[in-house]
């Protein structure tokens, strides 16, 4: 059993797993860090500091806060608008220096292969024969 342990952490897609886990971690603190400190006071200061979560109904005992939903839901478009913008800018930096990849034109489309015109013969040979 430890041998298959020792197989199975040694193979390289679990490494990569962990490393892209760790890196992604990273990068949300980062992300987390833009959007909180940077995003949301400039957004705040458009909007006037809008608030939601103290919207909240209830019904019997229970008390809903969906005011903490819409305040998350806003924190993730802005979060997932903030990855799009540093994937963005990143593809470009990538791309910078690189030749661009020649265009292709479609290919035209082919013609019958010569066995299908062949068959398409000999049907009709068959057809004319009484």
């Amino acid at each position: 059993m430890l041998k298959e342990f020792r197989d199975f952490i040694a193979r390289g897609n679990v490494i990569d797993l962990a490393v892209g886990i760790i890196i992604g971690a990273a990068f949300t603190a980062i992300v987390s860090s833009l959007v909180e400190d940077l995003v949301n006071p400039l957004l705040g200061l458009i909007i006037g500091g809008v608030d939601f979560s103290g919207l909240s109904f209830g019904l019997g005992e229970a008390q809903f806060m969906y005011g903490n939903f819409i305040n998350a839901v806003i924190a993730f478009m802005l979060t997932a608008w903030v990855v799009f913008l540093l994937v963005r800018a990143v593809n470009r930096i990538r791309s910078i220096g690189r030749k661009p990849e020649p265009a292709t034109e479609p290919e035209a489309p082919k013609g019958p292969t010569t066995e299908e015109l062949l068959v398409e013969i000999r049907d009709v040979l068959k057809a004319r024969q009484p």
